[in-house]
């Protein structure tokens, strides 16, 4: 700088540097463009000023980062503007896509798992029947834990009988101390499940065992259609709103028995059989029965036609508040 000039010569002197030394140096400096031939003699090299050097340098570049972030610009306009035309068509899809039926029971389980693991703010699921299976359990831990741990919400409702199974108590108890919600009513309506309030999981209703639907689902109903969700969504909350806190460390025993008891004198006054009876309850007949003859003895009736006349005369159904609503 001080020379106003390049010469190898004088800067080896001035700065005591070998002539290979001279010349890394040389390259160095011309590759950073702080040194540029003299105009109108290039073999002669001269210094030139950093923020020249640097205009110089990255000139390029930065045309070329504006070019690439104006391109950015101009793709991100042209998708977004067909957002309209997208919801337009997801509107129209889901009035032709409103219900899927499936039958094949590795694609119900897939389907399961990918609303899941899909789902980001809520789930809201009835199951009936009674305990549940361990291997069925096992996989509910898993998928409730990791959606609890992506924040969403759940809120799960069971039948009262559930309550004196072991291995659903201790569920309970490690999906509650997640943050899930569980409730318990008498009588629930079929399985359903729900995911974010768009998505309703219906699976296909069987006959047989009343704790069948809670081991394995064969076939089942999909449905999207906005209408139709937020019913089910009102339904849901309105067995919410009515059934009672699962909390496994306490006991609630003798309100849930006496809340079965009743629901148990309710259907056998509609003339119900024992199975049908077992099978709005979730228990299984035997369970069932003996209940029954529980309530025949503390009636201190012969037959159910007895007991039924001493309920009547007890106003033993009058005890509970608040109409029953039969679900048919």
């Amino acid at each position: 700088m001080e020379l106003g000039r390049f010469i190898r010569e004088d800067i080896a002197v001035h700065l005591a540097l070998s002539p290979a030394e001279i010349e890394h140096a040389e390259k160095v400096l011309v590759l950073l463009r702080l040194l540029q031939p003299m105009p109108g003699d290039p073999d002669v090299l001269v210094p030139v000023a950093p923020d020249v050097a640097t205009a110089d340098l990255v000139s390029s570049a930065e045309t070329q980062i504006r070019d690439l972030q104006q391109a950015v610009t101009d793709v991100r306009g042209r998708l977004m503007s067909l957002m309209p035309v997208y919801f337009e068509g997801r509107r129209l899809r889901n009035r032709l896509e409103a219900f899927d039926v499936i039958t094949d029971p590795a694609t119900v389980q897939s389907m399961l798992d990918h609303l899941s693991t899909h789902c980001r703010h809520e789930m809201a699921s009835v199951a009936p029947g009674g305990a549940r299976p361990g291997d069925v359990l096992q996989a509910a831990r898993k998928s409730a834990l990791g959606m609890r741990e992506r924040g969403v919400a759940m809120r799960v409702v069971y039948q009262h009988t559930a309550r004196s199974d072991l291995a659903t108590r201790a569920y309970v108890r490690d999906v509650t101390a997640a943050g899930v919600e569980v409730r318990t009513a008498d009588q629930v309506i079929d399985r359903i499940l729900i995911y974010d309030r768009e998505t309703v999981f219906l699976p296909k209703r069987e006959t047989g065992d009343p704790g069948e639907e809670n081991r394995r689902i064969n076939g089942a109903i999909v449905v999207r259609e906005p209408t139709l969700v937020a019913f089910v969504c009102s339904v849901f909350e309105h067995l919410w709103d009515g059934a009672t806190p699962f909390v496994p460390d306490t006991s609630r025993a003798p309100a849930i028995a006496d809340d079965l008891k009743q629901s148990i004198l309710r259907l056998m006054a509609k003339g119900y059989k024992d199975e049908m009876v077992a099978r709005r309850l979730g228990m299984s007949v035997r369970t069932c029965r003996r209940h029954i003859s529980e309530i025949t003895e503390e009636l201190e009736a012969t037959s159910r036609f007895q007991a039924g006349y001493n309920v009547a005369l007890s106003r033993m159904l009058d005890q509970r508040a608040g109409p029953e609503r039969d679900s048919g």
